[in-house]
């Protein structure tokens, strides 16, 4: 099946701008989560198709790659830019080196299936390229104001990190390393037909050689499981569409090289504050006094308390603007507050508060309800 262009996954135009690519991976994000949809494994493919999309067109400089080499851009064995050309060995005796330009094809994906993987391509160096490790992903609760504001917190993660006794070389502190039987020091062996593409060792890694004596508290992996709590910074205005990206903090590989550790948030509700994009709305009581006459308020905000004014005549339901006191966007301004006025009627009336009320309804006797189906 050929693979979706990414701009169709999250479905924007190519030249769509960056508020509108993140605007449709929310959408998406939301409708496709593991915790909207559970057990559903159609939904939780496609929440992973949206976020390679994004991880891919929402960055900037991964979305120029794209667009200009497509998905090969981050496919071992493709072309680099400006049809960079990768050199290979022919096989049988001597190995001489030829050097070919492949422009954009991937010969390495041509060639997957029938050698167990794709071709380790060389720019240079015989030593074929080593494998990072495992990426993680980890789900983390974040209170709605370090989410809100930035902060910090606290990651507990289990992860295989380097051997803390042979620090990732595998072997026993001491012992003497001696070249690899399997591919007498090359680090490589053949793919099989008339081509070395030069894939990696499975006895030696790749490394072209083995400890004589393998270290006795990782048996010669080169890396044991540890349980570690990590402090992660939060850049403000995260939510739960975030993806928080720590280089070189997954599991280490064989060579010694970690994959990435990826924090997805998860942001807690506010018992007052609630979130719509960079704006943040608290609902706040007024008595129908305060509503009718006005009044001067104090209203909880991301920053503290601020004294607002609520004009005379105010509805309930009726929203009133502070501005720069949302959410941070970046470098660009805070969104606003918005304090949506909620009247509260009293709940015990005496005679004498009932005989106003009457009064007050002599009065003004304007009913809204005249203006339904004008």
């Amino acid at each position: 099946m050929a693979e979706r262009d990414y701009y169709d996954v999250l479905g924007v135009a190519r030249n769509a701008s960056a508020d509108e690519i993140k605007r449709a991976y929310r959408k998406l994000a939301r409708k496709y989560h593991p915790d909207v949809n559970p057990g559903d494994k159609a939904a939780e493919r496609k929440f992973k198709e949206v976020q390679e999309a994004y991880d891919v067109v929402g960055d900037p400089d991964r979305r120029k790659k794209y667009d200009q080499f497509g998905r090969a851009a981050f496919e071992s064995g493709a072309a680099g830019p400006g049809g960079k050309s990768w050199s290979f060995r022919w096989g049988g005796s001597g190995r001489p080196t030829g050097s070919f330009d492949f422009g954009g094809f991937d010969l390495g994906k041509m060639f997957g299936e029938q050698f167990g993987g794709g071709p380790q391509f060389e720019t240079g160096s015989r030593r074929p390229r080593e494998a990072a490790g495992r990426d993680i992903e980890h789900e983390v609760r974040i209170p709605f104001l370090v989410a809100a504001l930035g902060g910090e917190v606290q990651v507990s993660v289990r992860r295989n990190r380097p051997c803390s006794k042979c620090r990732g070389t595998r072997a026993e502190p001491g012992s003497k390393f001696a070249t690899c039987s399997a591919c007498g020091g090359s680090g490589q062996r053949s793919g099989g037909g008339p081509f070395d593409f030069g894939l990696p060792c499975e006895l030696c890694s790749g490394e072209g050689k083995r400890p004589e004596r393998m270290c006795g508290q990782c048996h010669g992996s080169g890396a044991t499981l540890n349980d570690e709590t990590i402090t992660v910074k939060i850049s403000a205005g995260v939510d739960d569409s975030s993806r928080i990206r720590l280089r070189e903090q997954g599991e280490v590989g064989p060579s010694g090289r970690s994959g990435d550790l990826f924090v997805l948030p998860r942001v807690d509700p506010h018992p007052l504050f609630e979130r719509k994009d960079h704006d943040i709305i608290v609902r706040v009581p007024v008595t129908v006094t305060e509503a009718g006459l006005g009044t001067k308020i104090d209203v909880p905000t991301l920053d503290g308390t601020v004294t607002m004014t609520i004009p005379p005549g105010t509805s309930s339901g009726q929203r009133l603007r502070i501005r720069g006191r949302g959410i941070p966007k970046g470098k660009g301004p805070r969104g606003d507050q918005f304090v949506e006025v909620k009247i509260v009627l009293p709940t015990k009336l005496n005679e004498q508060s009932r005989e106003l009320l009457r009064r007050f309804a002599e009065l003004n006797p304007e009913n809204p309800r005249e203006s339904m189906g004008k």
